[in-house]
C-alpha cells in the first residue's frame, strides 16, 4: 500500500518537471524568435526607410551641431525626387574628405557596433559621409555673387534665413563660382557657408565639385539627440521657390518642396 501510494507522486512531481522544462524551453525559443524578427525588422528598415548618423562637424552650423544625431529618409532619392533647400547625406563623390582609419577596436565593441550598425541605432560610417544643404538641381544655373552678395540660382536671387555667416559679412560665400548643373548631380553648399568644404571648394577634384544623385543616402529629416534639439529639419521651400519656377525645363524636382 506504501509503495503504491508513492509511485503517482513521484510520477506527477517528474510530471511537473517536465513540464516545467518544456515551458522554459518554449519561452526561450520564443525569445529567440522575437528577437531574430525584431533585428530582421531593424535592418531591413535601416537598408529601406531610415538611417542614423551624428554630426562630426560645424559645417552645416547653426542648423546642425557638431555631436547632433540625425534621422535619415532613405527613400529620398529613390522614392520621393530631392528638392531644393533638401539637407541631404551623401557619399563622399571622391576626394572631398581626407583619408580615414578606423581606430583598434576589441572584438567585442566590434560585434556591438556591428549589431548597433544593423539596427539603425548607430553609425560607425558617418565619418565616410556628408551632409550639406541642396542649392542646385540638374540643369540649374547656379552662381555667387550679385551685387549685393546673394547666392543665385536660374537668375532668382535667394534670401537664405539659415545661413551662418561671420560677423558683419553679408556676402553668402567667400569664393565666386558660375556653374550649371550637369544631369544626374547636384550642387549643395553647407549652412556654415565660411566654414564648409562643399562644392565650391571640390572643382578641382572628379566630378567637378558635383555630387552625383546615386551617392545621395537620403534627406535628414530629424534631429533625434540631443533631446533639447529635437526638431524637424525644414528645407526652405518659399526660398526656393522662385527659382524652381524659373528653372529651364531639363532641370529636375518639384516647384518648391513640402518642407
Amino acid at each position: 500500500m506504501t509503495e503504491t501510494s508513492l509511485r503517482p507522486r513521484s510520477d506527477r512531481g517528474g510530471r511537473r518537471t517536465g513540464r516545467r522544462q518544456k515551458s522554459a524551453a518554449l519561452f526561450i525559443r520564443d525569445i529567440v524568435v522575437i528577437f531574430l524578427i525584431a533585428l530582421l525588422a531593424s535592418v531591413l528598415i535601416k537598408t529601406f526607410l531610415v538611417r542614423s548618423f551624428y554630426i562630426p562637424s560645424g559645417s552645416m552650423e547653426n542648423t546642425l551641431q557638431i555631436g547632433d544625431r540625425i534621422l535619415v529618409n532613405e527613400l529620398e532619392p529613390g522614392v520621393i525626387p530631392i528638392e531644393r533647400g533638401d539637407v541631404v547625406v551623401f557619399k563622399d563623390p571622391g576626394g572631398w574628405l581626407p583619408a580615414h582609419v578606423d581606430p583598434p577596436t576589441t572584438p567585442i565593441v566590434g560585434a556591438i557596433n556591428w549589431v548597433l550598425d544593423a539596427v539603425g541605432l548607430a553609425a560607425t560610417d558617418s565619418n565616410d559621409h556628408l551632409i550639406k544643404r541642396v542649392i542646385g538641381l540638374p540643369g540649374d544655373h547656379v552662381e555667387c555673387c550679385n551685387a549685393v552678395g546673394q547666392m543665385m540660382v536660374n537668375g532668382v536671387p535667394l534670401n537664405e534665413p539659415y545661413l551662418k555667416l561671420p560677423d558683419g559679412i553679408t556676402k553668402v560665400s567667400d569664393l565666386a563660382f558660375d556653374v550649371t548643373v550637369p544631369e544626374g548631380s547636384l550642387w549643395v553648399m553647407g549652412d556654415n557657408r565660411y566654414n564648409s568644404a562643399d562644392s565650391r571648394y571640390n572643382q578641382t577634384n572628379p566630378g567637378g565639385g558635383f555630387v552625383p544623385e546615386s551617392d545621395v543616402v537620403g534627406r535628414a529629416l530629424w534631429i533625434t539627440f540631443p533631446v533639447t534639439r529635437w526638431s524637424f529639419l525644414d528645407n526652405y521651400s518659399s526660398v526656393f521657390r522662385g527659382a524652381a519656377d524659373a528653372a529651364p525645363s531639363s532641370a529636375s524636382g518639384s516647384s518648391g518642396g513640402s518642407g
